[in-house]
């Protein structure tokens, strides 16, 4: 059997034997075209599976031709924004970027791009002729010419192939005409990472007048990767144009528009035309991928911006250095300077030898020898002395006492060459061997009766000292030079030294900050646990978390389901709020119930709530807080907020009590979490200006019929607005006590409000505090919210009911938000008929302390700087320097610390009976405070001028304020007291544990949320992920101080060790900012919703 194909011959093939055209195959041989067949055909029928046939060129040169004539680009587009033109490649150049396994979606090419096969198929058909026919056998068939075959059978089915795909697009296209359709894809399933063709028939569109026509798109709803191409003549019947583009693998959908290059589009009647691309991205998949890169670029720019930081440190550092130098050089000179004004009189005051008194042999020395200095004793007062000593130094004793040396009797005779027989040497001579110091100008001495600190009687010539020349010195100029380059490298390396102890101080300091607030920030999300928590606790984003609830602790309490509905990012997240999911039982066997939900990268947040059924019923929304819980590691951050405090009193510029420590404090916390912080704040005339950076004039208004002018500056960080009404109101020397203060201070909010106005301000929280600033609440509301302030929310704090009640609870019938100083306080509180009406806004938030202001690590009014670590070694030296300060025995006893405001509030009755009762223990017991009613304070006068007479070595009363005896004091005790009949916070017992001192307090408001009992309050410290930190007591009477007092004394005699742990636990704990300032931020944005 013969198999015959008419063929082009290649210009290469050998001639063979030939039969009019016809190439003969022995069947026996055609096993390697059949292979080739099969092989070329299964690859045809897989481009058939795709839809599309790929063109292949098989000519280099043509490659560069087409190359050439696709380069050119039309003119400048006009059309939309951000599409610039690219160059166009050729598709030869495109499939030679494949090849090299690269994606290029600007490649394109023209339906009308032939293989060389059908071009120069007439040529090869002449060729066949002209050679005739060829026979091929077993005998003759050469590798060479089986190479030649395959490459003919090759072009072969591209020939077949082009011809398949051309049929079919002239299909698609006839059809496409006939439904009046002017433009369609080739292959019409569009796939990502994949070329496709564009076709347009210029008769059915805007452009059929215009010579050029381009495309212009991008993909993704113009997001991704835009193109503009021109688009050629096809061989296609009627007019039409394609080009050939690749689409990207993040593709899935692509958008585009047609134009004639300048102002001229066919956009499909405004609709734009688009494709959609199957079995690649969705739109969700898409963003997530735009996030990744959005990643990936904020980490480049992070590493680029830190090393930006680390440069400017770097030459921050080096002028640093050049100052410092140029600063330790002139100190030098200084130095250099002075030290030889005080030694000219001690040269001029120098000689030799004195007569009869004094003599140095040899005579002729210099700086670093031996030398023996005689002395007469019987020349002075020490003639009677049975030893003798010298005492020196030199130049003027510059580096003080440097030489002390015992001097023997010389035992001198008649014959001794030295003494002769010279009168002046007559006496009873002793001397001594002096090593003269190196750079000594001039030697220095006395003589005395023994060692220093043992002498009783001294020759100091008259008060005037013996100063002895040294003959052979150093050249003056020469010695000062090299003295002052000595002071200068000394007080170099005193600098280095005391900058690498200030470095090491501040890289602790920070990491223990850092390492608190993590702590803190885990303890906060774990603190929910009996209702809600999360696997992992840290939520990652980008990543799944598992959200455990458990209802029986909730409304949701018995409800046969639990159905979770949650967000992200306040709810405000792009792909909006995530489907509700029906929650199934825990795996551990808890009544906690669980689900699983994906975090995009770009969240900060995530938020839920829960609830009984699919659509809704009874709901559990933390009392309409909502579930918040942050997310790390994503993209985004959460927009800052701009919260103004309206105060009174902050500290340190003007404080009276603790609502000053928490307007500064509070503020500070919050500005660290990135939010904008401003302080609005009487311009009293008896602030601390020294605590006040960078004040200025920042404007004038007027309001009320009074200038106010208004100054800005920095306090502790924070800008803060001073207002400074030109009535006088504030020129009174004092914050409060004035007649007319609600009046003053009424003026001061009213004032305040209108300064946010005229100024544009728009802060999203104003946040007022107690009675002094409660107006604000009311004027905002009445006056100002229609006024541009529209976004504005107010948040009051009642800081200590006792005061102003009619001005709180009209404040809290107009703010939207209502705080007090701690949970238990809240509650206490709550059946107050100011507060009960508006239960519903109210909620309680712990005070924290400021960890920069008290810090035992950093604190210059304590001895030993300690942390944790070594506590118990910092504070027994605290301890002996508060015995030794207040005039205590210095013995190794408990003490007892009390600092407070001598008030009925604070329990002075249960201080009074604490004193007596740590004395009868054998403590000791340190008070520091003073009584704002003289009555009061009179009678702790008598206290303790009965107290220091009876024990006057265990009790001290300091009875005033003073600001590094409180710090010794919470250092140096082993207990701080605080017996308050009410406390709304208390900010010393948080204190007095930052400090290592354990506290002693009565069950009341914020004592009872801070301080959990040894013995009696495991369970409820372990709720809040803490550990019991004291002793507490529930009466107001002398047996509830003595259950407490007894057992913390008891504790340390008794068991000195666990004691000791006590005190690094209470250290450990955080009581900053940290946690309180997370639970106002969620107060802010929930009083915003």
């Amino acid at each position: 059997m013969e198999v015959c194909w008419q063929i082009q011959r290649p210009a290469s093939l050998r001639p063979g034997f030939q039969e009019k055209g016809r190439v003969k195959i022995n069947t026996s041989s055609v096993g390697f075209f059949l292979r080739s067949i099969s092989s070329f055909a299964s690859l045809e029928s897989q481009y058939k599976s795709n839809g599309f046939l790929h063109q292949i060129t098989a000519s280099a040169d043509f490659s560069r031709k087409k190359q050439g004539r696709m380069a050119a680009s039309g003119p400048k587009s006009s059309g939309p924004r951000g599409f610039g033109r690219q160059p166009t490649v050729g598709s030869a150049q495109k499939r030679t970027q494949k090849k090299n396994g690269e994606k290029d979606s600007n490649a394109t090419s023209t339906a009308t791009n032939e293989v060389s096969g059908v071009t120069k198929l007439p040529e090869a058909k002449a060729d066949v002729q002209k050679q005739g026919s060829v026979v091929f056998n077993e005998r003759n068939v050469l590798d060479k010419s089986d190479i030649e075959d395959d490459a003919l059978l090759e072009r072969k089915l591209k020939l077949e192939r082009e011809n398949l795909r051309r049929k079919e697009i002239e299909a698609l296209a006839a059809e496409h005409l006939a439904r009046g359709a002017r433009m369609f894809v080739y292959p019409v399933i569009v796939k990502p990472d994949e070329d496709i063709e564009v076709f347009l028939n210029r008769n059915l569109s805007t452009l059929k007048n215009e010579p050029d026509v381009l495309i212009m798109g991008a993909f993704n709803e113009w997001r991704w990767k835009s193109f503009t191409r021109r688009l050629e003549k096809t061989w296609i019947h009627g007019d039409w144009l394609s080009c050939l583009l690749h689409i990207p693998k993040e593709a899935y959908k692509m958008d585009f528009v047609f134009f004639n290059g300048q102002s001229v589009y066919d956009n499909n009647d405004s609709k734009d035309f688009c494709v959609e691309i199957k079995g690649g991205m969705d739109k969700v998949d898409f963003e997530n991928f735009l996030l990744k890169e959005k990643l990936r670029e904020q980490e480049k720019l992070a590493k680029e911006e830190a090393e930006r930081e680390r440069q400017k440190e770097e030459k921050r550092r080096i002028e640093a250095q050049k100052a410092a130098i140029e600063a330790d050089r002139a100190q030098a000179k200084a130095e250099t300077q002075k030290r030889r004004e005080l030694l000219q009189p001690a040269i001029k005051k120098a000689v030799i030898s004195a007569e009869n008194v004094w003599y140095i042999e040899p005579s002729d020395f210099k700086a670093e020898d031996t030398v023996k200095l005689y002395y007469n004793k019987t020349s002075g007062p020490l003639s009677n002395s049975k030893e003798l000593w010298l005492h020196g130094g030199f130049n003027n004793w510059v580096d003080g006492l440097s030489i002390v040396v015992k001097l023997v009797d010389a035992e001198l005779k008649d014959d001794d060459p030295k003494s002769g027989n010279d009168d002046s040497k007559s006496g009873n001579w002793w001397f001594a061997e002096v090593v003269v110091p190196a750079g000594a100008l001039v030697i220095d001495w006395v003589f005395a009766d023994g060692p220093p600190k043992g002498a009783v009687l001294y020759d100091n010539n008259f008060y005037q000292d013996f100063h002895a020349l040294v003959p052979r010195k150093t050249p003056e100029e020469l010695y000062w030079l090299e003295e002052e380059n000595m002071i200068f490298r000394k007080l170099q390396e005193e600098r280095r030294l005391k900058e690498e102890v200030m470095r090491a101080k501040m890289e602790k300091t920070a990491h223990l900050k850092a390492e608190t607030k993590e702590r803190t920030l885990k303890k906060f999300l774990l603190s929910q646990k009996d209702v809600v928590y999360t696997e992992p606790v840290e939520i990652q984003a980008g990543n799944p978390v598992t959200v455990l609830y458990n209802p029986a602790n909730t409304v949701l309490n018995g409800k046969p389901e639990v159905w979770f509905r949650g967000s992200f990012n306040r709810w405000t997240h792009r792909l909006g709020p995530l489907p509700p999911q029906k929650m199934e039982a825990a795996d551990d066997g808890s009544s906690h119930m669980k689900t699983t939900a994906k975090v995009p990268l770009d969240a900060y947040m995530m938020d839920f709530v829960f609830s009984e059924k699919e659509d809704g019923g009874i709901f559990d929304n933390k009392n309409g807080l909502d579930y918040h819980l942050p997310v790390v590691g994503g993209i985004s951050k959460e927009p800052p907020l701009h919260i103004v405090h309206i105060a009174v009193e902050m500290a340190p510029i003007a404080k009276v009590g603790g609502l000053g420590d928490v307007v500064t404090s509070l503020s500070r916390a919050v500005q660290e979490l990135n939010h904008n912080v401003d302080i609005i704040f009487p311009k009293y005339d008896c602030l601390k200006h020294n605590f006040v950076k960078d004040l200025q004039f920042n404007r004038s208004y007027h309001w009320g019929g009074t200038e106010i002018k208004v100054w800005h500056g920095k306090v502790e960080g924070l800008s803060v607005y001073f207002l400074d009404p030109q009535n006088g109101l504030f020129q009174r020397g004092c914050v409060y006590g004035c007649a007319d203060d609600a009046g003053r201070f009424g003026f001061f909010c009213h004032a305040a409000l209108e300064f946010l106005l005229q100024g544009g301000f728009h802060p999203d929280i104003l946040h007022c505090h107690d009675w002094s600033s409660a107006p604000v609440s009311w004027l905002f509301k009445d006056q100002y919210t229609n006024y541009g302030l529209i976004k504005t929310r107010v948040v009051f704090t009642i800081h200590n009911l006792e005061f102003g009640a009619n001005a709180i609870g009209k404040a809290m019938k107009f703010a939207d938000k209502a705080t007090t100083v701690s949970p238990t306080y809240a509650k206490e509180v709550a059946g107050n008929s100011v507060i009960s009406p508006h239960l519903y806004k109210f909620h309680g938030i712990i005070n924290g302390i400021d960890p920069d202001i008290w810090d035992p690590y950093n604190d210059n009014f304590i001895p030993v700087p300690y942390t944790s670590e070594n506590v118990v070694e910092g504070k027994r030296a605290a301890k002996e320097e508060l015995q030794n300060r207040l005039g205590l025995k210095s013995a190794d006893l408990p003490v007892v610390g009390i600092i407070t405001r001598l008030t009925h509030q604070k329990g002075i009755h249960l201080i009074k009976h604490a004193i007596w009762r740590t004395l009868e223990r054998n403590g000791q017991v340190v008070l520091l405070g003073s009584a704002p009613d003289p009555r009061i304070q009179n009678d702790f006068v008598n206290l303790a001028n009965q107290l220091h007479s009876s024990h006057g070595d265990r009790a001290r009363l300091v009875l005033t304020y003073d600001e590094p005896l409180s710090h010794l004091i919470y250092a140096g005790a082993d207990f701080i007291l605080v017996p308050s009949i009410f406390e709304p916070c208390g900010l010393t017992q948080l204190i007095a544990m930052r400090y290592g001192a354990v506290p002693v307090v009565r069950k009341t408001g914020g004592l009872f949320d801070t301080v959990f009992d040894v013995d009696h309050d495991k369970e409820r410290a372990q709720a809040q992920v803490l550990e019991p930190n004291g002793f507490s007591f529930d009466g107001a009477d002398a047996p509830g101080v003595d259950y407490a007092l007894n057992r913390a004394i008891s504790a340390w005699y008794d068991g000195r060790e666990w004691f000791n742990l006590l005190c690094k636990t209470v250290m450990e704990q955080d009581w900053s900012w940290n946690r309180p300032a997370l639970e106002y931020l969620e107060l802010y944005h929930s009083a915003r919703k």
